[in-house]
């Protein structure tokens, strides 16, 4: 799994809890603490998935559900809506602002990750899938396998992520920054460029003979993956 989860907790403890449990499932994610920094992060960065404090310093969790149900950028994101608030009443008032789930603290971290899954699953069935395939390429992210056609290619770590984020969404072209923050993560500070020698790296481990390279570039814009990868 490869999904990225945006978190957003103001108790720094419960949002490390999170996170180390997320991650430990195979999830990527990122940490915000405060209301308003939700949005200028979404303006960068869009994550698959968010789960989303109701009582947060700044702007509350209920109004940036609103908020980001109305901007037709992330207007899809599922979100589940964590609250101390337990009444029926407010189930429901959180419900009808958008969330797709609803949490009630003090919770038990294997049923909300379960409950992320679910969502994830009905929204975007590819970010938890264990196999994905493009074409004539397929990967395996339960035991890290690729094969092209019969072959097994073999990738190191940093190119098995490259290559599984590209096929979650084939024909979609991503920008280097877009890359570097979903594959290297926010919080890493390498150069653009490394994305052109993994990208590199990538294409000599897929290609072999006159079998069509995969993976386009769009000068001036970034990288896909293409969904006709049969050999040339």
């Amino acid at each position: 799994m490869s999904a990225k989860i945006l978190v957003v907790e103001d108790e720094e403890p419960l949002a490390l809890l999170l996170q180390y449990n997320l991650e430990s499932e195979g999830f990527s994610v990122d940490l915000i603490h405060h209301g308003d920094e939700v949005e200028l992060n979404l303006e960068e960065n869009l994550p698959n998935l968010i789960i989303l404090d109701w009582m947060l310093p700044g702007v509350s969790g209920l109004e940036l559900c609103r908020r980001i149900r109305a901007n037709g950028k992330t207007s899809k994101i599922p979100i589940i809506l964590l609250t101390a608030r337990g009444e029926e009443s407010d189930r429901i008032r959180g419900l009808s602002t958008g969330a797709d789930d609803y949490v009630t603290k003090p919770f038990s971290v294997p049923e909300l990750i379960a409950r992320v899954k679910a969502v994830l699953r009905r929204a975007n069935p590819k970010s938890i899938a264990d196999m994905l395939t493009v074409g004539d390429l397929e990967m395996d992210r339960s035991s890290f396998r690729v094969k092209r056609g019969p072959r097994e290619v073999r990738l190191g770590p940093t190119e098995f992520r490259l290559l599984e984020f590209l096929m979650q969404s084939p024909g979609r072209v991503y920008s280097r920054g877009q890359l570097l923050d979903s594959v290297w993560g926010q919080n890493v500070y390498v150069d653009e460029r490394t994305v052109d020698v993994h990208i590199g790296r990538l294409r000599k481990a897929l290609n072999r003979g006159k079998e069509k390279d995969p993976i386009r570039t769009v000068r001036g814009a970034g990288y896909s993956i293409s969904i006709k990868t049969d050999a040339a």
